[in-house]
């Protein structure tokens, strides 16, 4: 099974940022499955890169081109996504991340997975990934363990709908919440990548 690394960049004041990244990026040597630039809930110069990496190598960050700083985390796929999934192009893509409890992420996934059956049959919803982060000193004094949610949605107006505390899934989800101490989340567009 595949590792990644997350990186959550800060991006130079120049023009058309996020395409410069897109252009840095094809000549960085690095696999990208995905950039993302910012719609709410993240700064216009702020972006996030979903990148293959080495299971045996601690995250490197990215650096170069028009990024200023950031930080990266190593990710590991729970059920989602399969080895060669890449996100697919339109709608909004949401970056949720979870604090559960320390010993719950196992029963966090597995709800996850329950729920989404449901969730992607009745919304223009696809899930594309559900990451555990590797754990950190911070994490372990906390008694946490962090994943994060990326899922694509048809546009605002469905994330919305897909809110209905009435449905199956949003119930299933509800326990799912019971386990989860924080979370926080952030719509972003997926930057096509050019040849």
């Amino acid at each position: 099974m595949s590792a990644y690394d997350y990186h959550r960049l800060t991006l130079a004041r120049i023009p058309a940022p996020h395409q410069a990244l897109a252009a840095h990026l094809r000549g960085a040597g690095v696999d990208v499955v995905g950039q993302f630039a910012p719609q709410l809930g993240w700064a216009n110069n702020e972006a996030a890169v979903l990148v293959l990496a080495p299971a045996d190598a601690a995250p490197t960050l990215l650096a170069g081109g028009p990024i200023e700083g950031g930080e990266a985390e190593r990710l590991a796929p729970t059920l989602r996504p399969a080895d060669g999934d890449r996100p697919e192009a339109g709608g909004i893509y949401v970056h949720r991340w979870f604090e559960v409890d320390a010993g719950a992420a196992d029963e966090f996934v597995e709800l996850s997975g329950q729920g989404w059956r449901r969730f992607e049959a009745q919304f223009a919803t696809n899930i594309f990934g559900l990451f555990r982060a590797a754990p950190t000193v911070a994490d372990a004094a906390a008694r946490i363990e962090r994943l994060l949610l990326i899922t694509r949605y048809a546009d605002h107006g469905v994330w919305e709908a897909s809110r209905d505390p009435t449905t199956e899934a949003m119930q299933i989800f509800q326990r799912r919440a019971q386990l989860t101490r924080r979370s926080w989340a952030a719509s972003t567009l997926l930057v096509a990548s050019g040849g």
